[in-house]
Order: C-alpha cells, then structure tokens, then sequence
C-alpha cells in the first residue's frame, strides 16, 4: 500500500505535468461560491477524478475541479468544491487536497465556506473573517504516522489564521465599502444540522458561526507551514430561539446572492497580496 507521501508525489506530478507556472496561491471554495474560480485568466481546469489519489466531491454546490490559471495577476489554483468528513471520507482524505498544494509550492492558503450564523450581529449574507475556530467534528487529520517531510508531530495551532492578512483583508473590505464581520468558526461533522441544545452550547464555547468543513484543511495546512486566511458567507442564522428549518438548497441560494460582493473581495485581497 502506498503512504501519504508516495500518494502526494504522485498527484503532484500529474498536476505539474499539466501547467506551465505553479501557483503560489491556494483558494478552496465553499458551497455555491464556486464562480469565483471563472475568474481565472488562461485556465488549466482538471477534474478531480483525474488525479492520482484525489477524494471526489458528491455534494450540490461542489463541481469536484481544479481551476489554475491567474487571478488579479497573481498564479492560483482554486478548488470548485470540496471533499467533506461527511460524504464518508477520512479527514486525511480530506485535506489530501491542501497536502497537494503544500507539495505544488502554494504558500498561502484562503480558504472560504457557507456556514450558520451563531452571533445575533450577523445575518443571511454576512461575510465574517475566520480569526479562530473550535473543533467539534471529533476527529483530526494529524492522528497517526507524522512524516516530518510535511510537518512536526505537534504543530501549534494558536495563531492559525494569519493576522497579516487578517488586517489585510479588513482594509480591502473597507476600501470596497463591504462590511466584515469577524470571528470564532466552529467546525462539526455533519451532514445534519445541529439541535438547538447542541447550538446553545456552541454558543456558550464562543462560536459566532458553524459549519461542515475548513476546521481539518486549516490543522493540516498550519501543519504544513502555510499561511491561511479565512471567510465565512453566512447562509442562515443558526440562533436556538430564532431557528427555522433549513435545506441546503437556501444555503447555495444565499451564497449565490452573497457572490458578487465576495468575488470582488476575495479578488481584491489577492490583487493586495505580497509573497
């Protein structure tokens, strides 16, 4: 049976073998905010199933495609959609992807999802800026073998979110006249949505909002050496008194309304980065 590392060189090689410039750049996008890799000048798009050892995403919302190419004159490879811990993945098949990445030569990660609002400040739309998270989903990706060729045993994960690009992305947002909120991201499981005991308590820990991903790509990417920023689209507000029924098909309908304010931040914000 291959390793992990064998499987990652495997998948670099292919993805190398098909662009002409490695990016720098890493942007996995959450639920109906994929458009944002349509963007991308001069694409090189690659389905997932045909990479060596790539997890496949089954969810709506998730094309299951890399797109690498320029945006705001800076290399990225985006991923349209996502693998998730629910679809009945492991969580190491699940940041596989961002171990991909590390090995292309990507260095900043951003990182963005759908997720419930838990904070009353925020709404149906909101954008908050990720400055922590809580992970609830039971797991971690680190459990098991380390290979140092990846990252230490024990990677600190007390300043996971980058604070530079955290002021960065607040000064662009106010630049564009587009409100950011920010706060603590608490990653569950999934696939169901939470009770409203289970919310109180996520409200108690200090969460403002929830969601199904981004917890075990940021461990994994942190574990790598990458610098990470991350966006939150709130679709729905998850507050216990306050809670109504929800289907996933109105979260991708909020995040479809939510896109053109958040393609033009995250555009931006890359247009603004240095590396």
């Amino acid at each position: 049976m291959k390793n992990l590392l064998q499987q990652i060189e495997e998948s670099k090689k292919f993805i190398l073998s098909r662009i002409k410039n490695a990016p720098k750049i890493g942007l996995i996008l959450g639920s109906g905010l994929g458009s944002l890799a349509n963007e991308i000048k001069d694409p090189v798009s690659i389905d997932y199933k045909d990479i060596p050892n790539f997890p496949i995403s089954t969810v709506e919302g998730h094309v299951g495609q890399l797109i690498i190419g320029a945006l705001a004159n800076k290399e990225v490879v985006a991923m349209q959609g996502r693998p998730h811990y629910y679809e009945g993945y492991s969580m190491q098949e699940v940041t596989f992807p961002v171990r991909v990445m590390q090995a292309i030569g990507v260095d900043l990660l951003i990182i963005t999802n759908a997720c419930g609002g838990l904070n009353s400040q925020l709404y149906p739309g909101a954008l908050m800026i990720i400055k922590d998270h809580i992970n609830l989903t039971g797991d971690n990706p680190l459990l098991g073998t380390n290979y140092e060729e990846l990252g230490p045993r024990f990677p600190d994960m007390s300043n996971a979110y980058d604070r530079n690009y955290i002021e960065l992305a607040k000064q662009v947002g106010k630049n564009l006249s587009i409100k950011l909120h920010e706060g603590v991201y608490l990653g569950i499981s999934g696939p169901n949505y939470m009770s409203k005991a289970e919310l109180k308590m996520c409200i108690k820990l200090g969460a403002d909002t929830i969601g199904m991903s981004t917890v075990p790509e940021v461990i994994v990417a942190r574990h790598g050496g990458l610098k990470v920023l991350g966006i939150s689209c709130v679709t729905d507000m998850a507050i216990p008194n306050q809670l109504v029924s929800i289907s996933h098909e109105e979260v991708i309908n909020v995040a479809n309304k939510t896109k053109p304010k958040f393609i033009r931040l995250v555009k931006s914000i890359i247009e603004e980065v240095e590396l």
